[in-house]
């Protein structure tokens, strides 16, 4: 007997609510309202477009060629069958997307601003931080405490390595979210050494396999003729900054 294969049945895709202009104008109102209330988001430069009724956020970014290239972070589809709910979707790879959160525009916004496991950007710490800032304060104040944690001089509490890396260090928003391959893949990341004069900074990204195994990267901040730029080293050459530096410079400054 020929055993026939049975395959997992295909989610079918989501349908579209057909909104009207003034429903569609609502809420691209709302989803710029949030951007622009999130320190991350605007530093990104999240713009809204609309495609077949769904709503894309993207990044414009500088590509090789003369015209940028959009980056999609996410879309959002009004569902049919329902009058207000609204579908957040992230992309896994070219057009296999998955579901993230379903709920209104002003909720779908925060979540995308506050997100810290990196399906879309990893920085949801550092935006709570930054909506603290106070008119004309650019960093918080932060010092090491006795155990080499980085914490906030004010309150004594600890933070995340973003939020080190932009308010102790001083780098811009967009050159921390660099490595984003190793935020979207969820791996936690963790200052192994930074110079005294905080111009570098190696960073480990790690996770664990479904086998318990240790994935990770490594990733050197550098402030080079007083710009930061972010390097992927190569792990064999990660150990410490002088040794990645060392490895970059051979290469000519060219990322893993």
């Amino acid at each position: 007997m020929r055993w026939g294969r049975r395959w997992p049945e295909r989610t079918p895709r989501p349908k579209v609510r057909r909104l009207t202009e003034a429903e569609q104008a609502g809420i691209v109102r709302i989803l710029e309202e949030g951007i622009a209330t999130s320190p991350v988001l605007s530093a990104f430069g999240i713009k809204i477009r609309l495609a077949r009724g769904r709503f894309y956020l993207e990044r414009q970014r500088q590509g090789d060629g003369l015209e940028p290239d959009n980056e999609v972070w996410g879309r959002i589809t009004p569902l049919a069958g329902t009058e207000t709910e609204l579908l957040l979707e992230a992309e896994r790879r070219s057009g296999n997307w998955f579901e993230v959160v379903r709920g209104e525009a002003a909720r779908l916004v925060k979540i995308i601003a506050g997100d810290t496991k990196g399906t879309f950007h990893g920085l949801g710490f550092l935006d709570a931080s930054l909506r603290k800032l106070e008119k004309g304060q650019e960093r918080l104040p932060m010092a090491l405490d006795d155990n080499g944690n980085f914490v906030y001089t004010d309150t004594g509490e600890g933070c995340s390595v973003q939020e080190a890396l932009f308010h102790y260090f001083g780098l811009p928003v967009e050159v921390i979210a660099e490595p984003s391959g190793w935020y979207s893949y969820h791996r936690r990341p963790r200052i192994v050494e930074a110079s005294d004069d905080r111009t570098r900074v190696l960073v480990r990204f790690t996770a664990e396999s479904m086998s318990g195994a240790s994935l990770g990267g490594a990733c050197l901040y550098i402030q080079r003729e007083e710009q930061w730029a972010a390097y992927a080293i190569k792990p064999s050459d990660s150990q410490t900054i002088a040794r990645a530096e060392a490895w970059l410079a051979k290469r000519k400054w060219r990322a893993w």
